[in-house]
């Protein structure tokens, strides 16, 4: 009877599990087709299906499927932002184990946002912005690492976490401001207003690239593999080395995998704030702390919000476009707000 009751609640659990995945994938996929419906020139559903099946043909005869296209490319890349951002997030909160944790408190995205600057002020083509983002957080993320590697290899301590880790990523993410504050301040005017979407977070002129997804699904595959040890490693970290679980290797790989989804991401579509704080603990609040489900599960919602906040920058004030970055900034602040409230009463 008692090996009954213990092994009962593992089909269930699963069967739960597949249901809300299944569910949010559903939503996932309806929030896509409203970013091809909305717009400055909406589109009835049926214009966009059809349109659809005429892109798959590889035809783009009409107006609609010209319209899809462009707003179907927009929207997977603002879904693997948001699903990236989301993912790191978690990584990030369970490596600090701090549920207010997220993939920009490391100075990550600093890096990426003087690299991306840099190329703004000394080039023209779009995709040395990608790079330079890109290789500016990837070397800040080596800068943390070696500074702070004996904090990741290191025993846990009282309260799991990494302060070392955290103040380091401070201080970078301090003096990489200080850089982009200088490059503002002496950028001509023509290249300001360029500079200053990209900080904010602008998906505007994003196109659908390959290389994100690649990221984004081989994260997905490292973390959910790892699901249990980051389980032991977020709730009981004390107890994870009698466990034999090795803590600075998990701890490691954690900030390597968080450290490239961010710098994917950044360079994808600049710095969007809030994503990566909301969604994971929005999921865990609803879901529970099981990384096993929550990973995926954040994933896909971090996705579809991104998506829906893109919808409205570009037809809220249609034909005129804001940064994404705005919308997730003002969904962001009363949410978390809220978050907080429900922190302090927990």
């Amino acid at each position: 009877m008692a090996h009954r009751a213990i092994s009962t609640p593992r089909p269930q659990g699963r069967k739960r599990a597949w249901m809300v995945l299944s569910t949010l994938v559903f939503l996932a996929l309806l929030s896509v087709l409203i970013a091809c419906v909305v717009g400055s020139v909406a589109l009835p559903v049926q214009d966009v299906l059809s349109a659809m099946r005429e892109l798959t043909q590889g035809t783009n005869s009409t107006m609609a499927a010209t319209l899809v296209d462009l707003r179907l490319s927009r929207a997977l890349s603002a879904f693997v932002t948001g699903a990236t951002l989301a993912l790191a997030g978690v990584m990030m909160q369970a490596l600090l184990r701090n549920p207010l944790a997220e993939p920009y408190v490391l100075g990550v995205s600093g890096g990426a946002a003087v690299g991306a600057l840099s190329a703004m002020l000394l080039f023209s083509m779009t995709w040395s912005i990608d790079v330079a983002a890109f290789g500016g957080a990837m070397a800040v993320s080596v800068m943390l690492y070696l500074l702070a590697q004996r904090d990741l290899r290191g025993s846990v301590n009282s309260d799991g976490g990494a302060p070392l880790l955290l103040l380091t990523g401070v201080i970078l993410a301090s003096g990489c401001s200080a850089l982009v504050a200088l490059m503002l301040s002496i950028a001509p005017d023509n290249r300001l207003r360029g500079m200053v979407f990209w900080m904010i977070g602008d998906l505007s002129g994003t196109q659908f690239r390959w290389l994100p997804w690649i990221v984004l699904i081989g994260a997905l595959i490292f973390s959910t593999r790892a699901a249990r040890a980051i389980n032991v490693i977020a709730l009981h970290a004390e107890a994870a080395v009698t466990l034999g679980i090795n803590v600075a290797k998990f701890r490691i790989g954690l900030f390597l995998c968080a450290a490239l989804l961010t710098a994917s991401a950044v360079s994808n579509a600049g710095s969007i704030g809030f994503v990566g704080l909301i969604v994971p603990h929005a999921c865990r609040f609803v879901l529970g702390p099981d990384h096993r489900l929550l990973l995926p599960a954040a994933a896909l919602v971090g996705g579809a919000f991104l998506v829906l906040a893109d919808t409205l920058a570009r037809s809220v004030v249609a034909p005129q476009q804001l940064p994404v970055g705005v919308i997730t900034a003002i969904i962001g602040v009363p949410v978390f707000l809220l978050q907080l409230h429900q922190l302090r009463k927990r």
